[in-house]
Order: structure tokens, then sequence, then C-alpha cells
């Protein structure tokens, strides 16, 4: 079944514009048959689910600092006794990294927090959706408000993390110049890559919980084939090899950036950009095709 209803109560939602009621109806057609109804609903569920969107980035924020002692620090603490590891392994030669565009501390502390920001994207999707599964199968509301829901919350959580870096910047004597700013881009680029990666993962995550599991260990490793502790090589193959890794341009650009340089290369930059955003709009259709079967399966 589609994800629409016959039910006009549990239509639109109270930020529905001009306080037009959008009726979902049941229809066994495909919603690919109809292109332009179905890119029309897709943005009237984005209209209509904003003030739901909003709720949710309340809700889920409250909820996980609320019972916690230490609260707020917690955003803190893992990046730093993660950078202090990497710190001390390069200290003892272990790493052995020298050359950097800001002394190391401060270049691991950016480089973990940009990372945290893509894991975090990266776990967005399937962590909403699954801590929502009963609602999904019992209330009928825009499926897209989840993700953003998701979105406002990493996003809330790297601005926290960003006066952890501020306070490293300032302590290592690292400058902040207005190139900081347009580091914006690579940041929110970072951030893109995760949510698409993880709508990628999903529809398996729904199904089978080994997704979920797996991961943890998977990112772990991703790390260190990603440049984060690490400069970006400059020798063949690896220079090919790191631009095919989807966060490495994005996370080298912003580290760069805020440090006060130039983008090293702009042409990975621009190639993930493109593949992002189409990747997202085909995902977001999928998707939305495949979630009324989805939740038809996992509610069996």
């Amino acid at each position: 079944m589609d994800e629409e209803d016959k039910n006009p109560d549990c239509g639109p939602s109270e930020g529905g514009s001009r306080g037009e009621e959008r009726l979902r109806v049941y229809t066994p057609a495909s919603q690919l048959r109809t292109p332009l109804r179905l890119v029309k609903d897709m943005a009237g569920d984005v209209i209509d689910g904003r003030e739901l969107t909003w709720r949710l980035i309340v809700r889920d924020i409250s909820a996980r600092y609320r019972q916690s002692f230490l609260g707020i620090a917690w955003a803190f603490i893992p990046p730093i006794i993660t950078a202090a590891v990497f710190v001390m392994l390069n200290k003892a030669s272990v790493l052995n990294v020298k050359s950097t565009t800001m002394p190391y501390p401060a270049f691991v502390m950016a480089g973990i927090i940009l990372w945290q920001l893509f894991v975090d994207s990266l776990n967005a999707p399937l962590r909403v959706i699954q801590a929502n599964k009963a609602l999904l199968g019992k209330i009928n509301f825009p499926r897209e408000s989840l993700v953003f829901a998701a979105m406002g919350e990493v996003l809330f959580e790297f601005a926290i993390k960003l006066l952890l870096l501020v306070v490293t910047f300032i302590i290592y004597d690292v400058p902040l110049t207005w190139t900081a700013l347009l580091a914006i881009g690579p940041i929110l680029l970072l951030m893109l890559i995760g949510i698409m990666l993880g709508v990628l993962l999903t529809p398996a995550g729904m199904l089978y919980s080994d997704i979920t599991a797996a991961l943890p260990i998977i990112t772990t490793i991703w790390l260190f084939a990603t440049p984060v502790v690490y400069p970006m090589p400059v020798n063949q193959p690896y220079v090919t090899l790191t631009n095919l890794n989807p966060p490495a341009a994005a996370l080298c650009a912003a580290r760069d950036l805020l440090a006060g340089a130039g983008v090293a290369d702009v042409i990975p930059l621009l190639a993930w950009t493109g593949c992002t955003i189409g990747g997202l709009l085909i995902l977001w259709v999928m998707l939305r095709v495949a979630m009324p079967i989805l939740i038809e399966r996992i509610g069996a």
C-alpha cells in the first residue's frame, strides 16, 4: 500500500500552508507512474511537516541530555579522548605525522570533530526511523520529518563541538580568519554525504539488525582510510583512492579552510557535491516509494 490515507484526520500537520488540507489517499498504483504528483507530494510533505520536524528536534535533544549526569559534556569527552590518543601516538612516532596545516593537536581535533559529524550523519536516518518504528505503522505523517529532525540534531551536536574546536585553536595559536566562514560549504556537504549514505542503508537496516551492528566496525576502519589524523596524501595511487573516498574531499577542505588555508583540489569537492545532490534526490524518491512496503514488512 502507498503511504496515503483516506482519513482526513491524518492528513495535514499543524504546519500546513494556508490552512489547506492535503488528503492522503491509498492507491494500489505505484507513485512512480505519476511523477508530477509524486514531486508535488514530496514538496508538500516537507512544508506540512516543518512544525513536526521542529518538535522532534526539541524532543530528541532534550531526551538525550535529560537523564545524563554529565549532560552536554558528553559532546566534548569523546573527541578529546580520541584526539589525545592520536597526539600521544604521534609523539611516540607510531604515526609519524609531521607536515600539517596547523599544530598537530589542533589538526587532529578538527579532523575528529569533522569525522564525527560524518559518522553522526551516516547513522542518523536509520537511527531515527528505528526509534520511531512504532509510529510509522500507526500514524500517517510526513516521513521526511524524521530525516530532517535527525539532521537538526546532528547540526546541534556539531555546533557544540565547534566550541571545543575554537578553544583548541586558541590554545595552540591557530588564527581564525574570514576563510573559516567558507568552511560552512564543505561542512554541510560532509553532513549531506553522510545522510545520503545513511538513507541508502536505511531500507536494509530496517529489515536486518546486522547493518546497525556492523556500522561501528565499518566506520572505525573507515576512519584510518580517510585523512582524519593525517594530511591528504600527495602520491599516487593514494591520491586517487582518497578522492574516491566519499567524505575525504569535504573533510580536508573544511579543515583547511578552518585553518586559514586554501582548498588544495577543488575538482573532487565539486564532483562529490554533484553526486551528493543527485544521489539524495534519487534516494528520497526510492525511500518514499519503498517505505510503505518496508513498514508492512517490519509490522508483519
